[in-house]
């Protein structure tokens, strides 16, 4: 059963089989495990960047495609659902579902005229293109403030079933009670574990294995009769849709829409240094992967603080532990990472043999 959930691709390491199912279990019970909206809020942030990730993998790990545009999409899906509950005075799960539907189809239609004109060319240049396109939407939903918000964006209310003050339960379920967030969480929760399994049997069907054929040898591929571009456009297509849902649940969690916060460029570079530090071509890469990103990136800084505190003898390491630093030694993290596992972490763990 657990085979086929997973399509046959196990993770084929013990320490790798643990770290998914602590992580799995973490995530599935994190309302009940911790208290507070951060830790939640880090939990919920952790899903939807798997998915993200994993989706982006898609096309850079299994096909070998570089795009700078995966977040316009995650964005398109974002705006798609908030502009949609924010043009009605009374939120509903009408106005959720159309602007989620008309946000995919403006999504696809985005990812085929790209891949039309952009992935006939080779490498630098289609990453070029994808940068221009998505650097001209970004500029676009900030100019357009009487839709979009600007730069400040916008907020927007969620129907009654996600508000904080609806009570699905009268008693607490296990000390927490099971209230409008409890139930978003889940929904973020299940969604993405449901298009993580979608796209971990992408990867692992014959379509997948076409991508993989592609990105090792593009000319051999079409050699033994693959049309390459027509399955680059369906890989693009496929992410984009992926990405898009992503940003919906994003948006529907955080209840705001913004620029910097679905379409901004510190986005993609999270998602590329997550891709690298998980590693690449493997989609259990982005669970591990943007697990530690996550959590290193909302509690690197407060850790600091409690070690430069507690340092305050040595000035020497509590001023380098000051938390204005967190960023340079999140740099050095990622630099440690990549160099005793160059792999990626899951590459490196499943190439040490089951005993």
């Amino acid at each position: 059963m657990l085979t086929q959930l997973l399509s046959g691709d196990l993770p084929r390491s013990r320490a790798l089989s643990v770290a998914l199912l602590m992580i799995f279990l973490g995530l599935a019970l994190a309302p009940f495990v911790t208290s507070g909206a951060r830790p939640l809020n880090t939990a919920a942030t952790i899903c939807v960047y798997i998915v993200l990730v994993a989706s982006y993998d898609l096309l850079l790990g299994y096909t070998g495609i570089v795009s700078f545009a995966h977040t316009m999409f995650f964005g398109i899906g974002a705006y798609g659902v908030g502009l949609g509950l924010a043009s009605v005075d009374e939120p509903t799960w009408t106005a959720a579902f159309t602007g989620l539907l008309i946000s995919l189809a403006v999504a696809l239609v985005l990812a085929l005229i790209v891949g039309l004109f952009a992935l006939r060319v080779r490498a630098i240049f289609y990453a070029m293109i994808t940068l221009a396109v998505a650097s001209s939407f970004a500029v676009l939903a900030s100019q357009l403030s009487d839709c979009t918000g600007g730069e400040d964006g916008k907020t927007f209310s969620v129907p009654e079933l996600l508000s904080p003050g609806f009570k699905l339960l009268e008693n607490d379920l296990f000390g927490r009670t099971v209230d409008g967030k409890i139930i978003t969480y889940y929904i973020v929760f299940i969604g993405c574990l449901l298009l993580f399994l979608f796209l971990l049997r992408l990867v692992n069907s014959p379509f997948g294995r076409v991508l993989q054929a592609i990105r090792e040898n593009e000319f051999r591929a079409e050699a033994l009769g693959y049309r390459t571009v027509l399955y680059r456009i369906w890989a693009n297509c496929l992410a984009a849709l992926v990405a898009a849902l992503a940003g919906a649940l994003m948006a529907l969690w955080l209840r705001y829409v913004g620029p910097k916060t679905m379409l901004g460029f510190e986005v993609m570079t999270d998602i590329l240094l997550i891709v690298v530090i998980g590693g690449m071509g493997t989609m259990y890469g982005s669970v591990v992967g943007a697990t530690l990103f996550i959590i290193a990136q909302n509690y690197l800084k407060s850790l600091m603080a409690q070690g430069s505190s507690a340092l305050e003898g040595v000035p020497m390491l509590a001023h380098s532990l000051h938390p204005d630093r967190w960023m340079l030694w999140l740099g050095v993290l990622f630099v440690l990472s990549i160099y005793f596992f160059p792999a990626g972490i899951v590459g490196k763990l499943r190439m040490r043999k089951i005993k």
